[in-house]
């Protein structure tokens, strides 16, 4: 368990918190009221919370699939990252894929949901190319693997 300080910036909004027990995401609120219109209309919207999220974890806002499989709405920048040092408000970019129908999301509609993850702080050493490490992979980019 890590407990993470939470603000309640809009107090009849619910406190984020899973549907069921063992779930990874805690599901986040719309503090306002928006229409995203068809074939890519976007959204800021804000969530009513701000939070303290331990240093070593980050959190990642990920689409609900519900949202994104009945009405084509997702997060733009999915996973958007929530580094520990934000104390701001928590905001969900959200984006309409309809390609034809607009979609209202209503205060109090659950929009996305947080995952929080702890996070590895790489220290970089340069070196040579030559120096790397092979790998079967090798320097195979984008397809590589086939289809």
């Amino acid at each position: 368990m890590v407990v993470v300080p939470l603000v309640r910036l809009d107090p009849d909004l619910p406190v984020p918190a899973r549907a069921r027990a063992g779930d990874g995401g805690v599901d986040l609120y719309a503090r306002v009221e928006v229409e995203l219109a068809p074939g890519g209309g976007r959204a800021v919207v804000p969530t009513g919370i701000a939070l303290a999220i331990p240093p070593g974890y980050a959190g990642f806002v990920q689409p609900r699939s519900g949202l994104a499989a009945r009405h084509g709405v997702t997060c733009l920048n999915s996973p958007g990252l929530i580094d520990a040092g934000y104390r701001g408000e928590v905001a969900v970019v959200l984006v309409n894929t309809d390609p034809s129908s607009s979609h209202r999301v209503h205060r109090g509609d659950r929009i996305a949901q947080l995952v929080l993850q702890q996070v590895v702080v790489p220290e970089f050493v340069e070196t040579a190319e030559d120096d790397l490490v092979p790998s079967e992979r090798g320097a195979g980019g984008f397809g590589h693997s086939g289809r």
